[in-house]
């Protein structure tokens, strides 16, 4: 089994910034692809970010160039950091990682709240 566990989340004022980390841990030989989604109240749960284990990245067009994924692989450890904070940015996000142990499976974590607002 894997634990995921976010951390980072909270209230902002727009225009600020966030810095979220998920870490990893358990059962895991390698981690894959790390991503983070979000879900806003009343929506469907969106892919916002996500980095392969050499580091290649995508985002969703409504956070390029204002977030950045980032990862530690010797930590087992993936990051959001988020920049130039709008209202409609507010949601739960949750981590996500591919993860190969015997076979290869998706693990989520709990998901943490950012509140972007004035």
């Amino acid at each position: 089994q894997v634990q995921m566990v976010e951390s980072g989340g909270g209230l902002v004022q727009p225009g600020g910034s966030l810095r979220l980390s998920c870490v990893a841990s358990g059962r895991i030989l390698r981690i894959n692809a790390m991503s983070w989604y979000r879900q806003a109240p009343g929506k469907g749960r969106e892919l916002v970010a996500a980095i392969t284990s050499g580091g290649t990245t995508n985002y969703a067009d409504s956070v390029k160039g204002r977030f950045t994924i980032s990862r530690d692989n010797a930590k087992n450890t993936v990051f959001l950091e988020m920049n130039s904070l709008k209202p409609e940015d507010t949601a739960v996000y949750y981590c996500n990682a591919d993860v190969t142990f015997l076979g290869r499976e998706n693990y989520w974590g709990q998901g943490t709240q950012v509140t972007v607002s004035s």
